[in-house]
């Protein structure tokens, strides 16, 4: 028995020895568990098809396991060459919607000893503030409202030396990225206002500001206007309402935590059921979805060999078949290729959904929409290996189109990926489609061979 050991012994070293020359010797570290099989030993696709997916969404991913994804399980040709998994955060947002920022992230409203039935100022000017502003000289003002004000005055900071204005001045408000004021107030020699903490005011109509996120006072307002120091006076709307909320709170956290174990439970049985879901470490809010995303890039790499990447979202129409024909017709199973529907020279919005304050330039890149895109796999490796660096900002299209302006890949601009919920013939993708309308979409390509026109058989 010693001798098969002296025997066995130095085979079991030379194999070690072997794996460890194949992971790259010392100093390389494997991207994960996967990383000690060498590429070829990973199961190969044509293309692996990510869907961007919300925690509980489970209707429209049952809809997608019965219409094209059931299809293409069953399809003699693709049903090997093709790996679909839905991308969801592995974690649930601890904050219920009524108690964050906004409905779009996972941040708490954080107002705890609101001040109820008196004005209160917007802006305060420290008392080591330069008695004299410069009249080329401009102000920015940053702010955000958490929850509706009822604005009720204007102000102005102006030097009078106790004896008013010397001259006319009008201070105007303006919603973000809109170019008429909402109101103005205008301040002369004769009517000068009320002076309270080293601002001037006077009375507006009162005007209800709704919960915006952040906003500010946009340079392009202030541009060529005389430096002077603008501000306002507000009172909470609905105050009583605020505090039956802040009350309440501790009750809508437990129920809303225990909503959250039942969702990860039935994620769960999701997921052993159909083995088509990738959990990336993410909290799924909406404005985690880049990440989201770079995190599927990241398991891919890792996962899977692999020549193209299709990204789509759950409500999205996909007709794979087509997309293989055009892939072949195009020819664009190459390197550096990204094929989409491009937009081009789109505004960036400061204030919504897709309220961006990152990003400082007026437009975004060329992005394509988000119903569906294809990247060839040295893009996908390229954003894996760079996805700790990479910032990530309002939306996962944009994101990914400022992330390839970096790199400059090869895009071929292709219609048929709708970007708005509408139907064509031969169309690749369409979105922002209910459970039910994609599964009739289903039904009528499937007894007609178009979902967008049917004479019924």
């Amino acid at each position: 028995m010693r001798n098969w050991l002296v025997v066995l012994c130095p085979c079991a070293v030379g194999v070690a020895l072997h794996l460890w020359l194949l992971l790259g010797g010392p100093g390389r570290h494997p991207a994960g568990p996967l990383a000690f099989f060498t590429q070829w030993e990973l199961k190969r696709y044509d293309v692996i098809v990510g869907v961007l997916s919300a925690r509980h969404n489970h209707e429209l991913r049952n809809v997608i396991r019965n219409t094209w994804f059931k299809h293409l399980k069953q399809h003699p040709a693709l049903s090997t060459r093709v790996l679909v998994k839905f991308i969801i955060g592995a974690h649930g947002c601890g904050v219920p919607v009524e108690d964050r920022e906004d409905p779009y992230s996972c941040k708490l409203l954080n107002i705890t000893n609101p001040v109820l039935n008196q004005e209160i100022e917007a802006f305060n000017l420290p008392e080591d503030t330069p008695s004299v502003l410069s009249e080329d000289r401009i102000v920015s003002v940053n702010f955000r409202v958490l929850y509706p004000i009822v604005i009720t005055s204007l102000g102005v900071f102006y030097d009078a030396d106790g004896v008013g204005f010397q001259r006319n001045i009008t201070v105007k408000l303006y919603q973000a990225e809109q170019e008429e004021a909402l109101f103005s107030a205008r301040f002369s020699p004769p009517s000068c206002g009320v002076q309270v903490n080293r601002l001037w005011y006077k009375p507006v109509e009162q005007f209800i500001l709704p919960e915006t996120g952040e906003g500010s006072w946009p340079h392009e307002f202030t541009d060529g206007v005389e430096g002077i120091a603008g501000g306002f006076i507000y009172t909470i709307q609905e105050g009583d309402a605020l505090l039956q909320s802040l009350h309440t709170r501790p009750e809508r956290f437990v129920t809303h935590l225990k909503n959250l174990e039942e969702e990860d439970a039935l994620l769960k049985e999701e997921s052993s059921a159909y083995d088509d879901i990738v959990f990336v470490d993410i909290v799924d809010t909406y404005r985690n979805v880049p990440a989201k995303l770079l995190n599927f890039y990241r398991w891919t790499v890792e996962s899977a060999n692999f020549d193209l990447l299709l990204k789509t979202d759950d409500d999205c129409y996909v007709n794979l078949e087509a997309v293989f024909n055009r892939i072949m017709h195009k020819k664009l199973d190459r390197p550096n290729i990204w094929w989409g529907n491009f937009r081009l020279n789109w505004a960036v919005d400061r204030t919504g959904k897709w309220q961006e304050l990152e990003y400082p330039s007026p437009a975004y890149p060329a992005f394509a929409c988000g119903s569906g895109y294809v990247i060839s796999k040295d893009i996908v490796q390229w954003l894996a290996s760079n996805s700790e660096r990479l910032k990530t900002y309002q939306g996962e299209d944009v994101s990914m189109g400022i992330w390839m302006a970096a790199i400059g890949p090869k895009r071929y601009q292709d219609s048929l990926w709708l970007c708005e919920k509408t139907c064509e013939t031969g169309m690749l993708s369409s979105p922002q489609y209910s459970p039910q309308e994609l599964t009739e979409l289903w039904r009528v390509k499937e007894l007609c061979g178009d979902p967008c026109r049917c004479e019924e058989r």
